[in-house]
Parts: C-alpha cells; sequence; structure tokens
C-alpha cells in the first residue's frame, strides 16, 4: 500500500490490501474546510492519480459523529482581502479538479452533515453511500457567492437540471433519504456503522476486480458523459483497446477456463 505525507486535515488508511480509507479530520469544526485542507487534498488526490501502487478504490468519510463536511471554513475568510479569497479558491479549485480527475473509484461515506463545499465534495465523488442522519445542502447563496466547487455541474448532472436549480436557487437543505430518491445517494445506511460496513463491503467488490479494468471502465463513464453518444462510445472503444495488451486480460480469461480466482497484477 502506497504511504502518504502526515497530512495536518486528513487521516489515510489502509483499509485491507487494496482499499483506502480518507477521513477529512477536523472534528472540532465540523470537518470544514480550510486553506491547509485544500493543500492536502490537492496533494493527496494527485499522489493517489499519479502512483496507486495497490490502492484500487478510496473511501472517504469524515471524522465524529457530526458532519462529514461543513464547507468552507467561514471563520479563517472572515476579513479576507479579495486576493487572498481567489488565491485560497484556486487552490480549492485545484483540489476538487484532481479529485474528479483522480483515476482510481472514490466512493463518499456520508455520515452526518454535508454542506456546502462538503456537498460539493460528495457530489464530485464517483457514488455515495450514506447514514440515514445525514444531511446535504448547497447554501452558498446565503452568503453572497455561489457553488464552485463543481455543485453546479455535478448536483445537475446526479439530481437532473430543474431539482439542482431548486436546491442551489433555494440553498434547501435535503435528508439522505431525499438525496437518494433524487439520485445524489446511492445507498442510505441505518446509521454509522451500518454505513461503513456497506461502504467497506462494496469497496472490496470493486478492488477484487481487474484494477485496470476498473480504472478504464470510471474514465469512459465520466468522459462519454461529456459528449454525444457516438463520440462517447468511440471513447469507449479506445479504453477497450487499451485492455486486451494486458497481462491482466489474459490472466482473466485463463482464471476463468480454469475456474479460480484471478490474479491480478494491474499491468
Amino acid at each position: 500500500m502506497n504511504t502518504f505525507p502526515d497530512y495536518a486535515t486528513l487521516q489515510v488508511v489502509p483499509n485491507g490490501a487494496h482499499v483506502l480509507l480518507v477521513t477529512i479530520n477536523r472534528p472540532e469544526v465540523m470537518n470544514a474546510i480550510n486553506t491547509q485542507m485544500g493543500h492536502d487534498l490537492l496533494d493527496l488526490w494527485r499522489r493517489i492519480d499519479a502512483e496507486p501502487g495497490d490502492t484500487r478504490c478510496v473511501v472517504l468519510t469524515g471524522a465524529g459523529e457530526r458532519a462529514f463536511c461543513a464547507g468552507g471554513d467561514l471563520k479563517e475568510r472572515n476579513g479576507m482581502t479579495v486576493e487572498a479569497w481567489r488565491a485560497q479558491h484556486e487552490l480549492f479549485e485545484r483540489a476538487f479538479m484532481a479529485q474528479m480527475e483522480c483515476q482510481i473509484p472514490i466512493v463518499a461515506a456520508v455520515n452526518g452533515v454535508a454542506y456546502g463545499g462538503g456537498c460539493e465534495t460528495v457530489a464530485a465523488c464517483d457514488f455515495v453511500y450514506a447514514a440515514a442522519q445525514a444531511r446535504f445542502a448547497l447554501t452558498e447563496v446565503k452568503l453572497g457567492i455561489m457553488p464552485g466547487g463543481g455543485g453546479t455541474q455535478n448536483l445537475a448532472r446526479a439530481v437532473g437540471e430543474r431539482r439542482a436549480k431548486e436546491l442551489i436557487l433555494t440553498a434547501r437543505p435535503f435528508s439522505a433519504q431525499e438525496a437518494h430518491e433524487w439520485g445524489l445517494v446511492n445507498r442510505v445506511c441505518a446509521d454509522a456503522a451500518d454505513l461503513m460496513a456497506q461502504v467497506f463491503a462494496t469497496a472490496e467488490e470493486i478492488a477484487a476486480n481487474a484494477p485496470l479494468s476498473v480504472r478504464q471502465a470510471k474514465r469512459s463513464i465520466h468522459y462519454g458523459l461529456q459528449t454525444d453518444l457516438l463520440t462517447g462510445y468511440r471513447f469507449e472503444i479506445e479504453a477497450y483497446n487499451r485492455l486486451i495488451t494486458t497481462e491482466d486480460r489474459l490472466e482473466g480469461v485463463r482464471a476463468f477456463n480454469e475456474k479460480r480466482a484471478p490474479q491480478w497484477k494491474g499491468r
């Protein structure tokens, strides 16, 4: 498993051989995003993307029982100059882009409040499980700003244009069950313990599959949805063809015929 720096705002620990648990770790302020967290997240996503090593799936959650992430740290932002605000947001933008571009699947485990940038972090994950008590909101218009971490894009893609407009323009909070019904959340779990058990079970299912195949399929879905159907299909075929020459493709077919579990090498 990869080694990572001792981040000030994140806990990064392996959960088994191929799953990485990343915990947003500022529970005293409901895991709010400050400048240091921007640096930490940007470094983390870039490292995982550049050198996945044994990592085949990432689970992202928040420390404590109250919050996944309450959004930007408004105490830190209070009194910021325009130049400092812009510089901080540029850092946040790079971190969100690095998360969305990461080749390894990222599964959100939402254990509490996910507001503002926290909700955007959730929406930037590949898919989402949530505890029943989780709450979501994009509250930026109440603060004189607007979503700037992909919120207007990722939420609209998840729940549809009309629902996204309603949620963003009203800044109205919504429940885990509503998030599930509208398409932001894949599964609602009874409580935090059930949430982590189900998330890790799913992460292990992903990690048991051919890692290069998983990465190529993720890319194909992500980029194909940015274009028309035929162009997306052509992208899919290009992604598919890259797998034909891999050792894992040979191993997968061989293991199937030999009626045994495949031994993936990621090459």
